[in-house]
C-alpha cells in the first residue's frame, strides 16, 4: 500500500508463500473479513469479538495480509486488540475475481500442511491448533532444546555480520560478556574467536550446558567461553560483566516480559555496562520474510513471537534511564545502550 516496489528478497518470499498466502486472501474473504477491514479503520479487537477469533492467532493473521499490501496496521500501545487496520481499496472486488468461491480440496492433497492449510477459519476460532509433536514451544525434551538451537545457530550469519561490523565500537579488551538465552554458545565462539581480549558467559536454561561444552570444546576456547544456568524468567540476571545481551531472545515474550528483561539488565549491570539488543525488527521487507512463521505459528499459542519495531526498544531503553540508546544499522539491526 506503500506505492514502493517490493525488494528481490522480500518478493520471493512471497512467491516462495504463494499457496499459502492465497489460503490466507480465501479465509478472509470467505469469513467476512475482508469486507469489514475495507470499511475500516476497525480494530483487532472489533474483529476478533464480532467473528468470535482469537486474538493472538488473529494478529498473526492480519501480519500475513499486512505483508502482501493488502492492509494497513496503526498500533500506538502494546494492546494488540487496539490495533487499527484498513484494507486497500477494492480489496473484497480484487480477491472475488481472482481467487473466487472454489474448494481449497485440491490444495489440500497438493500441499501437507494438514493442521493448518485450508482450515483457517477453525484455526482462527481456536478450534484447531498444530499437533504438539509437529510443533512443542517451548521445547521440552533434550532432543527438541538440541534441535531447537541447532536451527538457531544455522540462521547466525546475518547477525554475525553486524557484530563484526561494529565490532571495534563494542568491545575493549578485558571486557566480559553475558549472553542472555545465548543457545548452544556458536555466537559467543565467534565472537571470542574475532577478539581475542574478550570473554563470553553464555546465560541459558541448564538443559543446554552441554551443547556449550560442546561448543566450547570444538572451538578450543577454555575459560574464555563460560556457562551460568538459570531462568530468566524467574531469576535475577548475574551481575559482574561489562555488556549483556539478547540476541533474538526479546521477540519470543510479550511486550511486558521484554521490558521486565530490559529491566533485568539495568539492575545487573554496572555504571556504564552496556546493553545489546539484536532482533529482527519490523518493516515490509522483513514482515515478508516472516511470512511463514506468521502463518505456522497461527496454530501455536503458547508462541507469542512477533516482530516489534525499533521505536518500541528505543523508547523502553530510555524510559529504563539507559543512555544515548542507538541503532547500529547491518542485515539484522543492532541497538545499543549503556547504563548512566
Amino acid at each position: 500500500m506503500s506505492g514502493q516496489a517490493a525488494s528481490p528478497r522480500a518478493l520471493l518470499h512471497l512467491l516462495y508463500n504463494s499457496a499459502r498466502a492465497l489460503d490466507v486472501v480465501q479465509t478472509a474473504r470467505e469469513m467476512g473479513l475482508l469486507e469489514a477491514l475495507e470499511k475500516g479503520p476497525v480494530t483487532l479487537g472489533e474483529l476478533s469479538t464480532r467473528h468470535g477469533l482469537v486474538p493472538g492467532r488473529l494478529y498473526k493473521f492480519l501480519d500475513c495480509l499486512e505483508s502482501l499490501g493488502l492492509v494497513q496496521r496503526e498500533q500506538t500501545t502494546d494492546a494488540i486488540v487496539e490495533a487499527r487496520y484498513t484494507a486497500a481499496p477494492g480489496l473484497s472486488a480484487a480477491a472475488e475475481a481472482v481467487v473466487g468461491p472454489h474448494s481449497l480440496e485440491r490444495d489440500r492433497e497438493k500441499y501437507n500442511w494438514g493442521a493448518l492449510y485450508g482450515h483457517l477459519p477453525e484455526v482462527l476460532r481456536g478450534e484447531r491448533s498444530m499437533p504438539r509433536e509437529s510443533f512443542d514451544w517451548p521445547p521440552s525434551t533434550p532432543e527438541q532444546v538440541a534441535g531447537f538451537e541447532a536451527s538457531m545457530a544455522a540462521g547466525l550469519g546475518p547477525i554475525l555480520e553486524v557484530f563484526r561490523t561494529h565490532g571495534g565500537k563494542l568491545w575493549r579488551p578485558g571486557q566480559k560478556l553475558l549472553e542472555v538465552g545465548g543457545g548452544d554458545g556458536t555466537l559467543a565462539a565467534r565472537l571470542l574467536e574475532e577478539h581475542a581480549g574478550l570473554a563470553v558467559d553464555v546465560y541459558n536454561l541448564p538443559s543446554t550446558e552441554g551443547l556449550v561444552t560442546h561448543t566450547r570444546e570444538k572451538h578450543a576456547l577454555g575459560g574464555r567461553l563460560g556457562f551460568v544456568g538459570g531462568d530468566f524468567l524467574r531469576e535475577p540476571l548475574p551481575r559482574g560483566y561489562d555488556a549483556i545481551s539478547f540476541v533474538r531472545v526479546l521477540h519470543d515474550w510479550p511486550a511486558e516480559t521484554a521490558r521486565a528483561l530490559m529491566k533485568a539488565a539495568h539492575a545487573a549491570l554496572p555504571p556504564g555496562g552496556r546493553l545489546l539488543i539484536c532482533e529482527e525488527f519490523r518493516t515490509p521487507e522483513r514482515l515478508a520474510a516472516q511470512f511463514f512463521w506468521s502463518y505456522f505459528l497461527m496454530g501455536v499459542d503458547s508462541c507469542v513471537s512477533r516482530l516489534r519495531e525499533v521505536q518500541f526498544y528505543l523508547k523502553a531503553l530510555t524510559d529504563l534511564g539507559f543512555q544515548q540508546p542507538e541503532v547500529l544499522p547491518g542485515p539484522f539491526e543492532l541497538v545499543a545502550a549503556t547504563k548512566a
